[in-house]
């Protein structure tokens, strides 16, 4: 690979890595019995879709410390696309979508594939439950078996164990705080640790660590990486209830029925009026809420600027990273990459 990013040519070898491993994954599944085929079928599909941005952090992490161009580098890169996998199989369980890449998600596709038997939907939902805790697992077992000397590998244990706890911790705390009352500071704890170190700062970490890179780097990495994987998800909070779902892929019903704990929520909550209040709190959570609904919150949510500051959230959060970033001592393409990188995963459509 060259030093010029190219992001579409990145996502190429990452894909041809997870597209591979998960197939015989899925041939290995079929050997013990073709009972298993529609697990492996979505086994596979779980991870078929997204931009990498998770294995280009942990690549440009390598980079930035020194590193060149390494297959077996890309395949530990690889691995956090797994995890990502592993997530959304979950999330998407634990929050009843429908959709993710405008697609059936794994336990609505499980229960079409069961058409007819018994309990149909309860072990739709058990058996992708199983899909991504078999995703977590073989992340582990990539990241593993990636080729990298043993002595590299070590450097970044405790990192991975780090990653699975903070991430499990995020996921549980957007459980225990869905229903209650918005507040911000709390959407932010969930963001951070659900979404926003595992999305970009502890990919930058684990790419560093990987090359042996020195303390000061990797505080640098922690600095620029943790208000961007806010940012990344304060984005993907307004997409989820003002994008277009052509291009999201999602269901924007779902944060409202959900009544989850976002910060649009949380900061059109704070600017509500008690008449105002008043009305979300009657529409948050309801079950049959239906496309004239999501209008007229997002009428609502546009009155009291929330979508507005949530912006400005965001461009805060982007700009500190890029200040993080332009103080760094890394070669120029690491620089130029992560400066891309940090405006593609904070500026989009979906």
């Amino acid at each position: 690979m060259s030093d010029r990013w190219e992001p579409a040519a990145f996502q190429a070898r990452v894909d041809g890595i997870v597209h591979a491993f998960l197939d015989e994954e899925s041939r290995q599944l079929l050997r013990i019995d073709q009972a298993l085929r529609p697990v492996a079928e979505q086994l596979r599909r779980a991870a078929a879709h997204g931009k990498r941005l998770r294995a280009a952090f942990c690549y440009w992490g390598w980079r930035a410390a020194g590193q060149p161009d390494s297959e077996a580098l890309l395949r530990a890169a690889a691995s956090l696309e797994l995890v990502h996998a592993a997530a959304t199989v979950h999330d998407d369980l634990i929050d009843d979508s429908p959709l993710r890449h405008g697609l059936p998600t794994v336990h609505v596709a499980l229960r079409s594939a069961l058409t007819g038997r018994p309990r149909t939907g309860a072990v739709a939902r058990d058996l992708a439950m199983l899909v991504g805790d078999h995703l977590m697992a073989l992340a582990g077992r990539l990241f593993a078996d990636c080729g990298l000397p043993a002595a590299y590998l070590a450097r970044a244990r405790t990192l991975w164990g780090d990653l699975a706890r903070e991430l499990i911790a995020g996921e549980c705390l957007e459980i225990l705080h869905t229903g209650g009352r918005p507040d911000t500071d709390t959407s932010l704890k969930v963001i951070r640790y659900k979404t926003a170190k595992y999305t970009v700062e502890q990919p930058l970490l684990l790419g560093a660590l990987l090359a042996g890179a020195a303390p000061d780097l990797r505080a640098g990495f922690s600095a620029y990486g943790l208000p961007l994987g806010e940012a990344f998800q304060l984005r993907d909070d307004l997409l989820g209830l003002f994008g277009d779902p052509v291009h999201t892929g999602k269901a924007p019903l779902d944060d409202l029925r959900g009544r989850r704990p976002t910060a649009l929520l949380a900061r059109a909550w704070q600017a509500a009026p008690p008449d105002s209040r008043e009305e979300l709190a009657g529409t948050l959570g309801r079950p049959d809420l239906d496309e004239e609904d999501l209008a007229r919150v997002r009428e609502l949510l546009v009155g009291l600027e929330a979508p507005k500051r949530v912006e400005e959230m965001i461009d805060t959060r982007v700009g500190k990273a890029i200040g993080v970033l332009d103080g760094l001592a890394v070669p120029a393409p690491a620089r130029r990459a992560l400066s891309a990188l940090a405006h593609s995963a904070t500026d989009r459509r979906h």
